[in-house]
């Protein structure tokens, strides 16, 4: 059977060293992971939660993957780890689970798991504890979440490519608001648009009616446009699972000044909101920027929502459609570092803008490079 990785061997190692060092520092003897970016980002393959399945890293052995029966042979072609206990959908898999770590010598082990993770259900945690009754649980937190943070070149490579097919989505989505259209269409465009261009089969991101600033994630209208409206379009492609996103909002016919003006003075915030998004920023500081910028304008009376958060690795059956692991706003006591990449988005006065931001030793870089500005169709009235 050929394995396909995504990413060279070299990388999968460096991340499993990162994780061994902060399982040191934990005090911990055996990582266990369950959630589905933190699988995969470790192992190469994730899974639904249709059966629960993890993938288990003790400090000084070999790591292996448990998971159900049925999914063990596209697992193997996915991961690096060749040591995959299996389960049948109808068992229970702690007892596999317990008897893998018996083998190891590991059943009375410290055992590391991030007690947030949306995997690990209360009950789940009981059944866990009553399958090694001489293990002790300790909180790792979102140890692999942070170290996630920081993207390896292939990683930043994907997310280009991810960047590029988000650049030529929106174009053509954007084309198809039109009068007599609907935002079905522009959906079904970014979405037709992912596949051709090499991204992953996924949601389009959210299309809804741009009104106010609280549009963002509207609901998707079969209505027919009419010369006036205006179109919010998020676009969230992926390859590999490495997302990039990128907003913009469609005008069929000339935009009311109000929206002009509005967009006009987002553009300019964010464009001194993603210049300061350098190495040893602090991230309060660049989300004021924005912030205080938009409520300093009269564009809104308060900023409820963040102004930014961390890109990478989205799978698709994950509940999170966004990775709130580092996010911009007035209380963010965290330091920018080089390798990060973020989505910074701002909406006001029913206009909206994002790019997706990748930050370089030298400062920042768009990925993303559609065009900043609203998106004027004209409909020939």
């Amino acid at each position: 059977m050929t394995v396909d990785v995504p990413f060279p061997a070299k990388d999968y190692a460096d991340r499993l060293a990162a994780l061994r060092h902060r399982m040191e520092a934990a005090g911990v003897e055996v990582a266990l992971l369950d959630e589905i970016e933190a699988m995969t980002w470790v192992s190469g393959y994730g899974s639904s939660l249709n059966r629960w399945r993890c993938v288990v890293v003790p400090l000084d052995a070999e790591p292996f993957l448990l998971i159900r029966a049925l999914d063990a042979a596209p697992c193997r072609q996915r991961t690096w780890i060749r040591d995959i206990p299996t389960y049948r959908d109808w068992e229970d898999p702690m007892p596999v689970l317990a008897a893998a770590l018996a083998g190891r010598g590991l059943s009375g082990a410290r055992i590391g798991l991030d007690f947030n993770s949306y995997a690990m259900s209360l009950r789940r945690f009981e059944q866990l504890k009553a399958a090694l009754p001489d293990a002790v649980m300790v909180d790792m937190g979102p140890a692999v979440n942070e170290l996630r943070l920081i993207k390896s070149p292939a990683e930043i490579a994907i997310l280009r490519r991810s960047a590029a097919v988000a650049d030529e989505a929106l174009r053509r989505a954007a084309a198809a608001c039109v009068a007599g259209g609907t935002q079905r269409d522009a959906a079904r465009i970014a979405v037709a648009t992912y596949v051709e261009l090499g991204a992953d089969p996924s949601p389009a991101g959210p299309i809804s009616a741009g009104t106010g600033w609280d549009f963002l994630h509207g609901h998707l209208s079969d209505a027919p446009l009419s010369p006036g409206d205006v179109v919010h379009i998020e676009l969230t492609p992926r390859i590999a699972g490495y997302s990039a996103r990128i907003m913009r909002c469609v005008t069929l016919g000339r935009p009311a000044p109000a929206l002009a003006a509005a967009a006009e003075t987002l553009i300019a915030l964010q464009d001194a909101q993603i210049a300061a998004l350098r190495p040893g920023a602090r991230a309060h500081e660049v989300d004021a920027i924005l912030r205080e910028g938009v409520i300093r304008s009269g564009l809104r009376p308060s900023y409820d929502n963040i102004t930014g958060y961390t890109l990478g690795l989205y799978a698709p059956q994950t509940p999170r459609t966004s990775d709130f692991t580092r996010i911009l706003h007035p209380g963010a006591d965290w330091t920018v570092e080089a390798g990060m990449v973020f989505h910074i988005y701002a909406s006001a006065g029913g206009a909206s803008i994002s790019e997706t931001v990748l930050v370089r030793e030298d400062g920042p870089e768009l990925l993303t490079r559609f065009p900043r500005g609203l998106i004027v169709n004209e409909t020939g009235s």
